[in-house]
C-alpha cells in the first residue's frame, strides 16, 4: 500500500498542535515540524480502467536473529573441527524419556564420571522437542529437557568441569544434542 501525501491544510493543522503541546520530556530534542514536499506526478499507466493492477506479493518478515554465541573457551582449531563432527565424542548420555528430577542426577553422574576419566568431548543427547498441537491457540512448548540442560550446565558442580558447550554436528544429533568440552582434571 502506498502512503499519500500530505495537504497543505494538513501540515498546517498539524504544526498548530505542535506549537501548543507541552513537552513529555524537555530534556529531550525537538522534532522539527512537517513541512510540504512539492508534490511529483507520476506517468499515466498502460493498464485499463477495468483491470485492477496484479496484486504485490507481502514483504517476508526478517527472521529472528540467532541465539547469542557463547564465548570461545577452548582452541579455535579444536572448535572449528568439533563444529564440523570433525571430532568424535568419547562418551554419550542420552537423556530421552528421563523427566526432570531422572534427568538431572543422571547428567551431573555423566559428566563429573567423564571427566574424572579423562575424557575430553562427551554428547548430551536432550532431542529436539516440539509444539503440542493438540490445541493451536494454547500451544505449550515441549522439549524441557532440550531448554533445562544448558542451564544445568552453566550452575555448580557442572560449571567447574564444563569448558564448552555448543549444538552438536547433524551428524550427532543436530538441534537434539550438545557436545559438552570437559576441562582436565587437576
Amino acid at each position: 500500500m502506498k502512503r499519500r501525501r500530505l495537504s497543505q491544510e494538513e501540515i498546517d493543522l498539524w504544526n498548530k498542535v505542535v506549537s501548543k503541546a507541552q513537552k513529555l520530556h524537555p530534556e529531550q530534542t525537538v522534532f522539527k515540524t512537517a513541512e510540504a514536499k512539492p508534490a511529483v506526478k507520476k506517468p499515466v499507466s498502460n493498464q485499463s480502467p477495468t483491470r485492477p493492477a496484479p496484486p504485490r506479493p507481502a514483504a517476508q518478515p526478517k527472521p529472528p536473529s540467532p541465539p547469542p554465541v557463547a564465548p570461545l573457551n577452548m582452541d579455535r582449531k579444536a572448535f572449528g573441527r568439533m563444529k564440523r563432527g570433525k571430532l568424535v565424542p568419547e562418551a554419550r548420555i542420552d537423556l530421552h524419556g528421563m523427566t526432570l528430577d531422572q534427568a538431572h542426577p543422571a547428567l551431573t553422574r555423566f559428566i563429573l564420571g567423564a571427566q574424572s576419566s579423562g575424557k575430553r568431548l562427551v554428547l548430551v543427547i536432550t532431542g529436539k522437542g516440539k509444539m503440542e498441537e493438540d490445541n493451536i491457540l494454547f500451544a505449550r512448548q515441549r522439549g524441557v529437557l532440550k531448554r533445562q540442560v544448558p542451564h544445568w550446565l552453566q550452575m555448580s558442580p557442572l560449571s567447574h568441569a564444563v569448558q564448552q558447550v555448543s549444538p552438536a554436528h547433524i551428524r550427532h544429533g543436530g538441534d537434539g544434542a550438545l557436545y559438552v568440552y570437559l576441562r582436565r582434571q587437576r
